[in-house]
């Protein structure tokens, strides 16, 4: 399973972005084999929408999960219909993010936490 989280930075000891569609890059961690790698998040450039812009830049590289802080109801829908998991809530560093989903200490996200603009 692949899974982004966004971040800061581009490697797994990078500080967790609370935000998803203005975050700089997506850390992405394949569970299968434990390798990271990142990817720059386009979807911020977008004058408008760019949480969706961002959903698509996900579905596009096939991650199957997103860790981040916030999530807005148009990304949370767009991240939904692509059939990305979605978790909320995130902090610290990625690795410990992607330890923590490993676990199954993170419960996915039922609805978007932060209004619109604000992811």
């Amino acid at each position: 399973m692949l899974i982004a989280v966004s971040a800061f930075g581009k490697n797994p000891d990078s500080e967790v972005n609370p935000r998803l569609g203005r975050c700089e890059y997506f850390v992405l961690y394949d569970s299968g084999t434990g390798e990271y790698s990142a990817i720059e998040n386009t979807g911020r450039f977008s004058p408008g929408a760019a949480g969706i812009a961002t959903a698509s830049l996900l579905n596009e590289h096939r991650v199957q999960a997103v860790i981040t802080g916030n999530v807005g109801p148009n990304a949370f829908t767009a991240l939904k219909a692509a059939g990305i998991k979605v978790y909320t809530g995130a902090s610290g560093k990625v690795k410990d993010m992607t330890e923590r989903y490993k676990k199954g200490l993170l419960t996915e996200a039922a609805s978007a936490n932060v209004g619109p603009h604000g992811s």
